[in-house]
């Protein structure tokens, strides 16, 4: 139901108008007080302490505070209170025609964001309509009339943000990013990128950091240099940079990486460690350069060193696996591999294992390439090829140090996985990941490394293969009965045919909002296969078993493919028969 707007003068009329003459401040919290109570949001105790926190200030801001209301519930109680529209900002989208009409310290004063424009009446969306006098800041600042609707304050702080970024790219000093451990200073003057090269690349970077991108691609065109974020695993284009700023660009990132800057003929490597502190990152990036027939082209790896190590369960396993898993890596000896392509967040899932198997009376050593999370009370090593320590040079110290658990970033040679095999088989739990496809071929994958396939078969407790599918956006998807067809082809893919529902089945589709970016996904799922080993299982090992016949006999004692759990997800509404082809085809 659209709900019409209400005139400013009436509402003012109506807010400030009442004849109890109370301070505006102590109405904006009776009246915030008398929606939240009235719809039962919090106890009246609840209420108290929020009003004694707030003291003069807002207590819509202190129920905030306090976590005791989202800032959506707010803005609809608000909505409602005053008779304004309720505007979702993520789905409505945010002109630039409108952004552009008010001063940015203006909207950030006031808090409020010009969403629409049309003919003469420009729409704004605020957080608190009862702030009278920054509502004739913003009529006296665009010079149009107002229509005014409520908006969550998150949403509006957000498309603040956005237009501050677009702001320093071109102008305002940027100071959201510091260089940590005395890396380059991204303000130092390089003799090559003159200020504005320098606001644009640090607007990048940050831009990168806010919205979740693991990769940046700065790739030279003939006309521009085109720079790219990897977001959800899919690359999408993010700025056009004209060719005479493209060497510009570029130094100012080797300087950073403190990369030579005058050797243009050869690839180098190098990192840079940032604190963007408003996106809440502590980054480290690494830096490769490629020479092309075009110029440089630069690939930086964001890493956020700031996350925490997720649990079983927020990597998407269902309850079923979370709990064969869980069995599986509390026993003292033995290996569990985690297998899949590249980006497929096999480090993830092995940081989930270790982190819940961690506890003070074990010894747990990593050795990663790079570490991508911390955790307390773990020794983690990362390798250092130029300095010699290798994946194997630093198991064999580790088996020195009385470990209990190690984890292996990666198998990449034939010697990291005899160790790791050994290591398994003399008393350790070990954790790594294998490049493969499944479950099955992690086996075969060993043997063909080399390692003996009796001792595969015995050190190896089990074989998580994983993808990373995209998530559909709950804002924007659209719910539809999958055809007749397209539950065929599924069931083809599948081990376990009662995993598809054929009658009233309902699947979603991606559609596409302001809040995923028009893509119609936001965020990423796993989909996994577990195959647990058995007496067979070792048996067909030992005999070096084709990968077919490994899978025929794990699919006979409960191993299902890795459309079967994809398909489940496609039913629980999480991501798409489309997404699920895309990752798993």
């Amino acid at each position: 139901m659209t709900v019409e707007p209400v005139p400013l003068e009436r509402r003012e009329a109506d807010t400030l108008g009442s004849p109890l003459q109370v301070p505006l401040r102590a109405a904006l919290g009776d009246l915030v007080a008398e929606v939240v109570g009235a719809v039962g949001l919090l106890r009246s105790e609840q209420l108290t302490a929020a009003r004694q926190r707030a003291g003069a200030g807002s207590l819509a801001r202190a129920i905030l505070d306090e976590g005791l209301a989202s800032s959506e519930g707010v803005a609809r109680a608000r909505a409602r209170r005053y008779r304004l529209p309720l505007v979702d900002l993520g789905t409505a989208g945010v002109t630039q025609q409108a952004s552009g009409l008010l001063p940015l310290h203006v909207l950030e004063r006031v808090e409020a964001i010009p969403y629409e424009l049309e003919g003469d009446t420009l729409r704004v969306a605020l957080a608190d309509p009862l702030n009278v006098h920054g509502i004739d800041e913003l009529r006296l600042a665009s010079g149009y009339q107002l229509e005014l609707a409520v908006a969550s304050r998150d949403d509006i702080l957000q498309e603040i943000r956005r237009l501050s970024r677009s702001a320093e790219a071109f102008g305002a000093n940027f100071a959201d990013i510091e260089v940590l451990q005395d890396e380059a200073d991204l303000e130092a003057d390089d003799g090559f990128s003159d200020a504005p090269l320098v606001r644009l690349v640090n607007s990048i970077i940050f831009q990168a950091a806010e919205e979740g991108a693991s990769d940046i691609h700065f790739e030279q065109l003939e006309d521009v240099l085109l720079v790219r974020l990897r977001v959800d695993g899919v690359l999408r284009e993010m700025q056009r940079i004209p060719k005479s700023a493209a060497a510009g660009a570029v130094t100012r990132l080797k300087v950073l990486a403190k990369l030579d800057i005058a050797e243009r003929r050869l690839p180098q490597d190098g990192r840079i460690s940032l604190n963007a502190a408003a996106a809440g990152r502590v980054l480290d990036i690494r830096v490769a350069t490629l020479p092309t027939v075009e110029g440089e082209a630069v690939v930086m790896r964001l890493l956020d060193k700031s996350r925490k190590a997720p649990t079983l369960a927020e990597l998407g396993l269902s309850v079923p696996m979370q709990e064969q898993v869980a069995e599986i890596i509390r026993k003292p000896t033995g290996a569990l591999l985690v297998t899949g392509p590249t980006g497929s967040g096999k480090s993830t899932s092995l940081y989930a294992a270790l982190n819940q198997i961690h506890r003070p009376e074990i010894k747990a050593i990593t050795v990663e390439d790079p570490v991508e999370y911390r955790l307390a009370g773990v020794n983690q090593m990362q390798i250092n090829v130029k300095a010699g320590l290798t994946f194997a040079a630093a198991l064999r110290t580790i088996l020195r140090a009385d470990p209990d658990v190690i984890m292996v970033g990666e198998i990449r040679d034939v010697e990291t996985a005899k160790i790791s095999i050994e290591a398994a088989l003399t008393g350790h739990f070990v954790l790594s990941t294998l490049h493969t496809n499944d479950s099955p071929s992690a086996l075969t994958r060993l043997n063909e490394m080399g390692v003996e396939p009796f001792l595969t078969g015995s050190a190896v407790s089990a074989v998580l293969a994983q993808r990373l599918a995209r998530k559909l956006c709950t804002y924007c998807r659209d719910m539809y009965e999958p055809s007749a067809g397209e539950l065929a082809q599924l069931a083809a893919h599948l081990a376990d045919k009662d995993v598809l529902l054929s009658e009233g089945a309902a699947f979603y589709r991606k559609v596409g909002c302001a809040r995923c970016n028009r893509t119609g996904y936001k965020g990423r799922v796993g989909i996994f296969q577990l195959m647990i080993m058995s007496e067979a299982l070792e048996t067909l090992s030992a005999q070096r078993g084709s990968h077919d016949e490994l899978e025929r006999a794990a699919i006979e004692q409960g191993m299902g493919r890795l459309w079967d759990d994809g398909v489940k997800k496609v039913q629980a509404g999480l991501t798409s028969v489309e997404e699920l082809g895309r990752v798993l085809s």
